[in-house]
């Protein structure tokens, strides 16, 4: 499978064998119109994705977690699943209902940001 079927505005920002990275929308989260930090991303990772560099590699039995990340901290609960062929179809799906408007994002911060919200609803066509 690949990801030929991402709804427009996802793309393929990085894609190894045990981690791949979409981004949404690169176009307009440039620093002017939207804060480059909050682009949408959505990470798919042979095991639980770690916060360090230099991580060990993961174990070949590792399920493949799929996060869908609103800014560094902000992140929604990960889909885990055991193949990579399922993890490109979790992300694929994740990013459709992002790109539709579905996701919820508002309920992820703690700390409401609503002109910024108002922004990221016009964007995704969100009412």
């Amino acid at each position: 499978m690949s990801f030929e079927s991402l709804p427009a505005g996802w793309e393929v920002w990085n894609d190894e064998p045990a981690r791949v990275v979409l981004a949404y929308r690169p176009d307009v989260f440039d620093g002017a119109e939207f804060p480059a930090p909050c682009i949408p991303t959505i990470y798919l990772s042979k095991g639980r994705r770690g916060r360090r560099p230099g991580q060990h590699d993961p174990a070949p039995d590792a399920a493949w977690y799929v996060t869908l990340y609103l800014e560094p901290e902000i992140e929604a609960a990960p889909e885990v699943v055991d193949t990579r062929a399922e993890a490109e179809a979790a992300a694929t799906d994740v990013a459709r209902q992002f790109a539709a408007g579905h996701v919820d994002y508002r309920s992820l911060y703690q700390v409401p940001r609503p002109d910024y919200f108002d922004r990221l609803d016009d964007l995704t066509g969100r009412e």
